[in-house]
C-alpha cells in the first residue's frame, strides 16, 4: 500500500516554492509564511499567516495537525464529504485528521489560504459472519429504491452540493425537485414523517420549531452525520435544470 502523505498547494505557486511534498510515516512538515532564518517546508505567502503557522506529521494512513498560532483557528474539511470538517484551535498539538482527502484552510488577509492533503486509503475490517449468537440489527434500515429515500436525498441535496449552506428544502420544493414521483405535498409530508418516526427515529426537540421544520432539519443532520446519504446518491435525482 502507498503509505506516504501527499501535501499539495491548492494553487500552483508563481515562484520556485515547492508545489507538493511527500511525507513517509514519522516525517513532518512545517508550514507558514516563513522568514529569513526561519524556513518552512510549505510556504503560505500571506501577511495574516504566522511565520511558523503549523506542522503536519504523517502517521500510517492518517496524519496529525498542530496549530502553532496563538490566535487563529484552522479548519480541515473533507471536500468529498457531506460537510465534514474539523476545527483545530490555536495551540492545539497533534490533532488527528481522519479524512483521506482534506483541505486545510487558514485565515488570510482576504478570505483564506489553503492547501490539500492526501492520505493513503484507509484500512477497513473485512466483513465476516459470526458463527453464533443473535444477529446484529441494522440501525437505520433504509431501502435505497424506496420513494422515501429519494425524498431524503432531495432534503440533503443543498448541503451535499454546498456544505456551507444551512438551507433545507421545503415540501413544495421537494415536490418540484421530484416531479416523476407524482406525489402530493401531503404524501411527501407523510414520507418525511415516516422517515423521522419509523426509520431514523429522530427525537422532537423540547420547545423547538414547528413539526415540519424540526423533522426536516433533524433528518438532514442525521443522514449526513452517519453517511446515510452521500454525494453518490445525488444520481437518484433528476439532473438540475432539466
Amino acid at each position: 500500500m502507498h503509505s506516504t502523505i501527499l501535501i499539495q498547494m491548492a494553487a500552483a505557486p508563481t515562484d520556485d516554492r515547492p508545489y507538493s511534498l511527500e511525507l513517509a510515516p514519522g516525517e513532518q512538515a512545517l508550514f507558514g509564511r516563513g522568514a529569513p532564518g526561519s524556513p518552512v517546508d510549505l510556504r503560505l505567502d500571506d501577511a495574516a499567516v504566522s511565520r511558523r503557522a503549523g506542522e503536519i506529521v504523517a502517521v500510517g494512513d492518517y496524519w496529525l495537525l498542530s496549530n502553532l498560532s496563538t490566535s487563529k483557528t484552522y479548519v480541515v474539511e473533507n471536500p468529498e464529504g457531506g460537510g465534514e470538517f474539523v476545527k483545530v484551535p490555536p495551540g492545539r498539538m497533534g490533532a488527528p485528521i481522519p479524512f483521506e482527502f482534506s483541505r486545510v484552510s487558514l485565515p488570510a488577509v482576504d478570505g483564506t489560504v489553503s492547501f490539500l492533503v492526501f492520505a493513503p486509503q484507509h484500512v477497513h475490517v473485512p466483513p465476516h459472519r459470526a458463527d453464533g449468537g443473535a444477529a446484529t440489527q441494522v440501525a437505520y434500515p433504509l431501502d435505497r429504491d424506496a420513494k422515501y429515500f429519494r425524498i431524503l436525498v432531495a432534503l440533503c441535496e443543498p448541503r451535499l452540493r454546498d456544505p456551507s449552506t444551512s438551507r433545507i428544502p421545503t415540501i413544495p420544493e421537494i415536490a418540484e425537485r421530484l416531479p416523476d414521483l407524482e406525489l402530493s405535498r401531503t404524501a411527501i409530508g407523510f414520507h418525511i414523517g415516516y422517515l423521522a418516526e419509523k426509520k431514523l427515529h429522530v427525537k422532537s426537540p423540547q420547545g423547538g420549531a414547528g413539526k415540519a421544520d424540526w423533522q426536516r432539519h433533524a433528518l438532514v443532520s442525521l443522514a449526513l452525520r452517519f453517511d446515510l446519504v452521500t454525494g453518490e446518491h445525488l444520481a437518484l435525482l433528476p439532473v438540475p435544470g432539466r
